[in-house]
């Protein structure tokens, strides 16, 4: 049975969710102590995800990592809309351009990457992604 849509205040939300916030931080920042790779992030954290967009989350995570954070998103990539600029889509689009990247390097043994076509458009990304699971699967 599907429950129905409750209405919250922001308060009562907040009252829930910092809570939460500030265990999952402390224990990301626990786990960048215990690794050793602690000092790799001397730069900032960046938050991505639509959960990042909440009101104060960056302010928290300064407060908990003791560093810069900043919310990130998806840019300088031709044919997006501005819905797609968002920091919903910034690790998708992060992950794609990545295996996007590996791609065009060389590979194991010095064997050149494939070359992938310069993406200048969303189409060209769609059909691109498109080949790369294709020849990945």
């Amino acid at each position: 049975a599907e429950r129905a849509p409750r209405e919250l205040s922001r308060q009562t939300l907040a009252e829930v969710v910092e809570p939460r916030y500030e265990e999952l931080f402390t224990l990301v920042q626990a786990e960048l102590r215990r690794s050793g790779h602690e000092e790799m992030v001397a730069s900032g954290v960046v938050l991505t995800g639509g959960a990042a967009k909440m009101e104060g989350l960056v302010e928290l995570a300064e407060e908990i990592f003791h560093m810069p954070v900043c919310i990130g998103a998806p840019r300088h990539l031709c044919g997006l809309t501005d819905a797609a600029r968002s920091p919903i889509y910034a690790t998708g689009i992060g992950l794609a351009l990545y295996g996007f990247e590996q791609e065009t390097q060389d590979g194991p043994g010095g064997l050149p990457g494939r070359g992938w076509p310069r993406l200048g458009s969303a189409g060209g990304v769609v059909q691109a992604v498109r080949r790369w699971l294709q020849d990945s699967l």
